[in-house]
Parts: structure tokens; C-alpha cells; sequence
């Protein structure tokens, strides 16, 4: 019996993890509906990733989730801790993680990094979207088959509950359906690089721990004891993670058994007395691997399903939440029909190398450390320098929906072009004062338009000729023609 196509979507979104509740978000803000399919009942209720970048807590700032976020979180300083036991921490030495201190975060950031389990970050993504109201979310549901055409994708959903098909028909399909994707196979898209790196066991527990450290608050611990080496990272109030490493095929049945892992946990702790709650134990491969493309016609890979990296460096969660916001901002626009449809030849063009960049970081075992500035820039991307331009208000805080032009004291002729322009997508102008627009690399009477994402679409250091500079601006990030009225 023929599946019967039950409806019509703009975008449909594999997966409920950061990377599609990203794209949904970034759609969901500009009135684009979509509808999110996850194969699994419910989301994930294990911490997995834990840390947010300085770049992802701009983006959760900028949605307005930034408290919200938080409050799942701990207080941490983000760099390693080496010590021999937890309870001997005030006798370590620091680890290098290359992330920013707070200080260093302040000059170049209207907020800092954080400690979040994703166990917590999804949730609030979830209920943002439906507080929103563009986007349906439908548990266990799994993509099957999907077939182009010359207007979309033709997408077989199944319910994993009853085993019933449907087809549904949408404008764009966001594959964002983990490191397995189902929708990067059924495309024959391939995946480049090593898969096994190293083998890890994993335990989730829960235990009162951090009275022991004392100030010594850190996102992770190296914990040398012998007999318990490994990992300790924080993933809430009182939940723990604790991993041990080993080569693959080197794997020691006895210290890496499953009914092992607590007394090691116990040993690691080095505090009679506390008997850690075994939550969960787990295993899992590292793996440095890049699709040999990111989109497939009207098909587009995020996440996990276009680059899978190791978790040194943290930035696997994140990546993922910023391929989300980069395509979802660029599928709305395209679906409001404030650009072309060749604005979306540079999502894989502007996220491929930050991918190609955290793969072959996360891969490095051995070597110097990775450089804190170069690791922060790779984070922040290309987009326009923070500067507090009022209480509370970042530059950052000015972007909007469509694009900012952001100008000097005396914006008048930039004002006159931005009015003179009739096409979406909105150009709205924002003077500064003289010192916050150098801050921002405008002197005189120039000016920087700005994408949603805050990169630079074109600068200025006059106004003379603001109409048709702007016009030509506009046409060449929209790529199409504006027109002036």
C-alpha cells in the first residue's frame, strides 16, 4: 500500500540534540516553522558534553536563555587539575585546557564560558521553542527514506512506537541525527579519518564531593592515584563523571570491568566514608572524523553527523550548536525570501574549516599545548569586536534578525541609504559614540554592516556614496539585487 504524503513543511529537522534545536531556534526567531524528529522517546537524561564556549554562551545571551542555561551549571575555573586524589587537590598543579579565563573572556565578551551538562542545555532549548510556537517536536519518531525532487525532499518518517509510515515533504531536511546518521547513510555521504583513536569507559555517578577540593573548582580533574588514574569532571551539583582511557585492543579486563569501576571511583575520590551512587557505566570510542561534504542538494549534515571529534577540547557540543545557528539563519532567510538560495552555498564554506580545525586539535595527544588566543579566535569566529556601548548593552546585543548597520555619531547619510532601501532583509542602523565605534574598526564617518552572526558584510571609511554602497553591500550578502525606492 502506497505511503500517503500527509503534509508540506519548510524544514524538516533530524534530531533533537544541540545541533537541531539550534537550527530550529535560529528559524523559530525569524517566524520559520519546522518540525523536529527524534528517534528516541524522550531526550537524553545523561550529562554527555559539559562545557559551553564563550561563543555558545553568546548565542544562548543573545536568545535571551543565558540565566536559564546557568542555573544547570557549576561555577568553575576552565582549566584542568592534575592531583593525586580529589581530596588531595590542594596539593596539584593546573592543566592548560585553552579556554579563556574570565578575565581574558571580559575583554573580549559580553559573557564567559560554562559548565553545563547538555542534559540540562537541551531541555531549556526545548522549551524555548515551543514557548516560540514555530516549531513541532515529534519523540520517537526516525527518518527511514528520504528522496529529492526538484522542490525538496520527500521524507519517510517512522513512529518507533507503533511501526506506521508517512511520508512528509519538506523544503530543506537538516540531518541533525548524531554520529551514526541515518540521513548521511542513506545519502552515501562518507566519513574521513580515524575512528578509534582511543577507548573510554564512563561512569555517572552521584556523590557530595565538592568540599573537598575547597577553591579549587576546576571543569576537570587528572586524578594520578595508582590503581584509579583517570578523568573527573563535574556535570551538576552533585553528579560526577569519571572516565578511564586506553589504546585500542589494549583494554585490561580486570582494571577496565565494569564492576571495577567504583572502587576505582572510591580510590579516586581519596575520602573514606563517601560511597559514590552509580548512576550509569558506558563505553565509547574517540574518533576524528570529517563528511567528505555537509549538504546534499536541499539535504544539509550538523553536528555530530558532519564531523565527529574526540572530546579533548570541548568542542564537539559546541561545534554543533554553532552549525545549527549558522544554517538556521541562512535556511530563514532564504525561506522569508531575504536572499538568494546562494547564501547557502556558505554554510559548509564558513563552518567546514572550524570543523577541519577542532578535528585535527581533538586528534593531537602529544605536542604543546594548543595556544589560548588562537583557540579563542577559532571559537568567536570572524564576527565584529565586543565592546560595552551601555549599561548591560554589548555591541554583540545589537544584532538583530536581518542586518545592523552599525555607524559613528553622525549617521545621517547612512541613516538616508538604509531608508532608501525597499528589500528585505531589514537594515537597522545603530550610531555609536567615537570610542565605541573604533572599537568596532569604524572611524569618521564610516560604517560596518553586520550579518545576524555579527560577521562583517562590508565596511566603510566614508559615507560619501552611502546609497549605492550599501545597495551593493546588501545585493552582495543577499545575493540578489536590492532595490532603492
Amino acid at each position: 500500500m502506497p505511503l500517503t504524503e500527509d503534509r508540506d513543511v519548510p524544514v524538516l529537522i533530524a534530531g533533537a540534540g544541540p545541533a537541531g534545536l539550534a537550527t530550529a531556534v535560529a528559524l523559530a526567531n525569524l517566524g520559520v516553522a519546522s518540525l523536529i524528529v527524534e528517534r528516541r522517546p524522550a531526550l537524553s537524561g545523561l550529562p554527555r558534553a559539559t562545557v559551553l564556549t564563550t561563543r555558545s554562551m553568546e548565542l544562548v545571551r543573545s536568545w535571551g536563555l543565558e540565566r536559564d542555561v546557568r542555573a544547570g551549571g557549576v561555577d568553575v575555573a576552565f582549566e584542568g587539575w592534575v592531583c593525586e586524589t580529589l581530596a588531595r587537590a590542594a596539593d596539584g598543579a593546573p592543566r592548560d585546557l585553552a579556554l579563556p579565563s574570565r578575565d581574558v573572556s571580559a575583554v573580549m565578551s559580553p559573557t564567559t564560558a560554562a559548565c553545563v551538562p547538555q542534559d540540562h542545555l537541551e531541555p531549556v532549548l526545548l522549551e524555548h521553542l515551543i514557548a516560540l510556537g514555530h516549531t513541532e517536536i515529534e519523540l520517537g519518531t526516525e527518518v527511514v527514506d528520504l528522496d529529492e525532487d526538484d522542490d525538496g525532499v520527500r521524507v519517510t518518517l517512522r513512529d518507533r512506537a507503533t511501526g506506521a509510515e508517512r511520508r512528509v515533504h519538506a523544503r530543506h531536511v537538516v540531518a541533525a541525527d548524531g554520529a551514526h546518521s541515518a540521513v548521511r547513510r542513506r545519502l552515501g555521504i562518507a566519513m574521513h579519518g580515524p575512528d578509534r583513536l582511543m577507548e573510554c569507559a564512563t561512569v555517572l555517578f552521584r556523590a557530595p564531593l565538592w568540599h573537598l577540593v575547597g577553591e579549587r573548582r576546576h571543569g576537570y580533574y587528572d586524578v594520578t592515584v595508582p590503581g584509579a588514574e583517570g578523568l573527573l569532571l563535574p556535570a551538576g551539583a552533585d553528579r560526577w563523571l569519571y572516565g578511564v582511557l586506553w589504546e585500542p585492543g589494549r583494554r585490561d579486563p580486570v582494571a577496565h570491568a565494569p564492576d571495577a569501576l567504583p572502587s576505582r571511583i572510591v580510590r579516586a575520590i581519596g575520602a573514606p566514608g563517601i560511597e559514590p551512587e552509580i548512576l550509569r557505566v558506558g563505553e565509547f570510542p574517540f574518533a576524528a572524523q570529517l563528511a567528505e561534504r555537509f549538504r546534499d542538494g536541499n539535504v544539509f549534515l550538523v553536528g555530530d553527523a558532519a564531523h565527529r571529534v574526540t572530546p579533548r577540547g570541548g568542542t564537539g557540543m559546541n561545534m554543533a550548536l554553532h552549525d545549527g545557528y549558522d544554517l538556521g539563519w541562512k535556511l530563514g532567510w532564504v525561506l522569508r525570501d531575504w536572499a538568494g538560495p546562494t547564501l547557502l552555498d556558505s554554510y559548509e564554506a564558513e563552518r567546514r574549516p572550524v570543523a577541519e580545525h577542532n578535528r585535527a586539535r581533538s586528534a593531537r595527544a602529544d605536542g604543546p599545548p594548543p595556544d589560548v588566543a588562537r583557540e579563542l579566535h577559532a571559537d568567536l569566529g570572524a564576527r565584529i569586536a565586543h565592546t560595552w556601548v551601555a549599561e548591560g548593552m554589548s555591541t554583540l546585543d545589537l544584532l538583530g534578525p536581518g542586518l545592523t548597520l552599525i555607524t559613528g555619531p553622525d549617521p545621517a547619510a547612512w541613516e538616508a541609504a538604509a531608508a532608501a532601501l525597499s528589500q528585505s532583509p531589514p537594515v537597522v542602523v545603530h550610531p555609536l559614540d567615537a570610542v565605541s565605534a573604533r572599537a568596532v574598526g569604524i572611524v569618521g564617518e564610516g560604517a560596518v554592516l553586520a550579518r545576524p552572526d555579527g560577521v562583517p558584510a562590508a565596511a566603510w571609511s566614508r559615507s560619501a556614496d552611502a546609497a549605492a554602497d550599501l545597495r551593493a553591500a546588501v545585493d552582495a550578502v543577499t545575493g540578489r539585487t536590492a532595490v532603492a525606492v
